[in-house]
């Protein structure tokens, strides 16, 4: 399937990725591909799981442990500055979920083929060229982190592929699905964490300046930095939309932060089926040198309890960065029509 794979990649590049990088910027709206080859290495599978619980009858899951490593010539310009680069090599690690649903009676038996991955992969894109890249106006404040981190979003949850196999299959439903919930974190404190910061070339040892990276997904919080504390409270509330349980996590890191390079403290993931069993976690979990206090970690899947989550939103407002939201509302923009003819246009076409 590999040379088939690699044709559907390149249509992905040239009909999706190039249009949404040229929209990005108006520095890159000359941005094209003129050569995608993805390379004859195909991807590994290295290890399926298929969940037979709590899932809908008519849609099939797996999570799909993928490594690909390859040679690959893809060659990228933007004409209006005269820009060239490229990448030689790609590697992505990581686990993608793909959906089969809606199962249907007919023949191919699956409507449609959605893909994504659960959490941010692995990657590492050996580039030619990239100085150039970050040459051009509105990029230079750019690095090659940021440019992974764009790319890895893209394919990350609650962005997917999806492919429809039947004409009859609603596909906006299946690209843009309802919320399972709305995840509460309270990020509260941390204790005895490891001092980082020396002095007299090491000789002193003293505290660090932690602060968290929460993640749920492609969903990044940051909290306050708490300055030489090895003990620290931050008392900060997120809120995060939950897209698929069972597969989903709750990331958490922590670091020290240092003029040059931030230095690592420790991390934590937490499945969210342990959040939708017992609706709160309030307990506090020990992880690598030090205490972490976890509490009051919800999902509120319905608007059963919504008396109950107003008051807590009244308890708790003034610790979240943006407030807290009591109910969430979706908007699918579906099509227009009968638009008035844009004058900009007939200008255009009269001159």
């Amino acid at each position: 399937m590999w040379p088939f794979i690699c044709q559907f990649i390149e249509k992905l590049f040239r009909e999706t990725i190039e249009p949404a990088v040229r929209g990005a910027n108006n520095h890159l709206s000359t941005f094209s591909f003129t050569k995608i080859d993805i390379g004859h290495q195909p991807l590994r599978i290295n290890g399926v799981k298929v969940y037979t619980e709590n899932v809908d009858k008519r849609q099939i899951i797996l999570d799909l442990q993928i490594s690909f490593v390859g040679n690959c010539e893809i060659d990228l310009e933007i004409k209006r500055y005269f820009c060239r680069a490229g990448v030689k090599s790609i590697q992505i690690h990581g686990t993608m979920r793909v959906i089969l649903e809606p199962l249907i009676g007919d023949m191919p038996l699956i409507g449609a083929l959605s893909l994504f991955f659960l959490r941010k992969p692995l990657l590492e894109i050996n580039w030619t060229g990239l100085t150039n890249l970050l040459d051009v106006p509105g990029l230079n404040g750019l690095s090659d982190t940021i440019i992974l981190d764009i790319i890895s979003n893209y394919l990350v949850l609650p962005n997917r592929i999806t492919v429809p196999l039947v004409s009859e299959v609603q596909i906006a439903q299946l690209r843009f699905p309802i919320p399972k919930g709305v995840l509460r974190i309270h990020f509260i404190e941390a204790q005895d964490l490891e001092g980082k910061d020396t002095y007299l070339k090491g000789i002193v040892k003293g505290k660090s300046d932690p602060y968290g990276i929460i993640r749920v997904g492609n969903q990044i919080f940051q909290s306050k930095v708490i300055k030489e504390n090895l003990n620290p409270k931050w008392n900060e509330v997120y809120e995060a939309l939950v897209y698929e349980h069972p597969g989903q996590e709750l990331e958490i890191e922590l670091f020290d932060e240092d003029p040059d390079k931030d230095d690592f403290l420790g991390s934590l993931m937490i499945d969210l089926i342990e959040v939708e069993k017992e609706r709160l976690l309030d307990e506090v979990i020990k992880f690598s040198k030090f205490w972490f206090n976890k509490a009051h970690i919800t999902l509120m899947p319905t608007a059963d309890n919504l008396d109950k989550v107003l008051t807590s939103i009244r308890a708790d407002k003034d610790q979240a960065n943006d407030g807290l939201s009591s109910a969430l509302l979706i908007l699918y923009l579906d099509s227009a029509r009968n638009l008035p003819v844009s004058y900009v246009l007939m200008d255009a076409l009269l001159s």
